[in-house]
């Protein structure tokens, strides 16, 4: 069995350094504009983690209808999202 899922020490840090700026952030507009940011940011991660799984299982896609032929074949998969790990922010 697989060890559980731990965050990085510097995605901890991360992690510490986005809820200090969320927690200075006053501007109602600023705060709705990084809340949008995290939702994509969010969203993003999840499609790519559902690629990695359909990759490692060679299993057609079950979300977001990405081909119409249900062979699963690599060419139906997108590419995953290229990130390099840290949020701009504002």
């Amino acid at each position: 069995m697989s060890e559980p899922l731990a965050l990085s020490l510097g995605q901890q840090f991360e992690l510490e350094r986005m809820t200090r700026m969320i927690d200075s952030t006053g501007d109602p507009q600023s705060l709705r504009a990084l809340a949008k940011q995290l939702l994509q940011a969010w969203h993003t991660q999840k499609a790519a983690t559902e690629w990695i799984m359909r990759q490692q299982l060679g299993t057609p896609s079950q979300f977001g209808g990405l081909g119409k032929s249900g062979a699963g074949s690599s060419r139906d998969l997108p590419t995953p999202p290229k990130t390099n790990g840290s949020m701009d922010v504002l």
